[in-house]
């Protein structure tokens, strides 16, 4: 008998399950349910539209070897279809002797992940990026630029050709897994299957606990990363993607400046905790969730540990001058006058109870489904080799 796999959330990743489903066995029947009308609505349409080459990534980890099988996944499928993208490379800027050792230590994790970089000096650096300085650089050849929105568009496209079925402005009210299957309450009706591969993102965590009745080993924090653009004049002072040497405490890469595949230059993200799920702005607030972050244990100690990084990503967010500070430790000439504002997207961040973050992906399996409880920055460079493993964990299910 025919077998029916529901994958819940249209991003890159759910997208890249479903058409991976399809290609392991195309007598699967396979159905995307999303809450939007579109797909692609959160973190793959709000990022910067990086391929990461996998140098930061601790050797062995999961966002390691997926980053570097799923990047050579993804040049092929945008080669074979057509996708915008640039494999432009990237430099990791020390700017001061105190943080060559991190470099060192990314330079060291990059190359045991296969991954092409050179240590450089301030003159090569000065040869590839002109207006950044330095006093050691790490220059990664592997990294680039694609559009992920376009990636995503495909993915669907393949999907229904397939024969699978996409239905959008499905909201999930409730659920449950049984011994034979599983079923979906929507907005547009119950969903029957009989396995779930849940790639739900920033409700990954209450799709869970609503889906089993048990407590997530994770919680679902968001981030807000507020993204500038550079003015039409200050582009040139970013050629490809220029980043900092990232604080090794958190799984954030820093405020950076990145080429886009639409021409502008792009200055962010910061890392701000979000007042709701889907808190985009300042003015997205809930206070149920303040109340529900507030009261998480992992979070209170997060909070009393690191309390003045986040005054810092506050005032960076509400100070277009801060951010460009910021900026200007690597790039001297940037001004606050050079930003103007981008659209901000929200990390779907996991902590655990004792308040560490988690910094590798998470998947969780049970009797009939896979959940994908942390899967931020480098899963959409990584989502064609995060479908892959989610269909064949999700396919050997009984």
């Amino acid at each position: 008998m025919t077998r029916r796999v529901v994958v819940v959330g249209a991003g890159i990743v759910g997208l890249a399950t479903a058409w991976q489903i399809s290609r392991a066995d195309p007598d699967v029947e396979v159905v995307v349910v999303d809450k939007e009308t579109a797909i692609a609505q959160h973190q793959t349409g709000r990022n910067s539209g990086v391929i990461h080459s996998g140098v930061y990534y601790v050797p062995g980890s999961n966002k390691a070897e997926m980053c570097r099988r799923g990047r050579a996944q993804l040049l092929a499928f945008v080669a074979e279809h057509g996708i915008a993208h640039d494999l432009c490379g990237k430099v990791v800027v020390a700017v001061e002797d105190a943080e060559r050792g991190a470099l060192q230590t990314i330079a060291e994790r990059g190359r045991a992940n296969g991954v092409s970089c050179d240590l450089i000096g301030p003159a090569a650096l000065a040869e590839i990026e002109p207006a950044v300085r330095g006093v050691e650089a790490l220059r990664v050849d592997d990294a680039g630029i694609v559009d992920f929105g376009g990636v995503a568009r495909q993915l669907a496209r393949l999907v229904t050709d397939a024969g699978g079925e996409l239905r959008l402005g499905a909201a999930v009210l409730d659920g449950h897994e049984g011994p034979d299957g599983v079923v979906l309450e929507t907005t547009t009706g119950d969903v029957h299957g009989d396995l779930l591969v849940a790639c739900a993102g920033l409700h990954s965590d209450r799709l869970l606990a609503t889906m089993t009745g048990e407590e997530p080993p994770v919680t679902i924090v968001p981030f807000r990363g507020e993204y500038h653009r550079l003015t039409e004049g200050a582009r040139d002072l970013c050629r490809a993607l220029i980043y900092p040497v990232p604080d090794p405490r958190f799984p954030f890469l820093g405020v950076h400046l990145t080429r886009h595949v639409s021409g502008e230059v792009l200055a962010g993200p910061n890392a701000v905790l979000a007042l709701d799920r889907e808190g985009y702005s300042w003015g997205d607030r809930s206070w149920r969730e303040l109340r529900a972050v507030a009261g998480h244990p992992g979070m209170r100690i997060l909070a009393r540990t690191h309390w003045r990084t986040g005054l810092g990503e506050m005032y960076r967010s509400l100070s277009r001058a801060a951010f460009a500070r910021a900026l200007q430790r690597m790039t001297p000439d940037i001004d606050a006058d050079d930003l103007l504002p981008w659209r901000a997207g929200v990390r779907a961040q996991a902590i655990f109870p004792d308040g560490t973050l988690a910094d590798d992906f998470v998947l969780h399996t049970t009797r009939r489904a896979v959940h994908v409880l942390n899967a931020p920055s480098p899963a959409a460079t990584a989502a064609l080799a995060i479908g892959e493993t989610l269909a064949n964990r999700a396919l050997s299910l009984s």
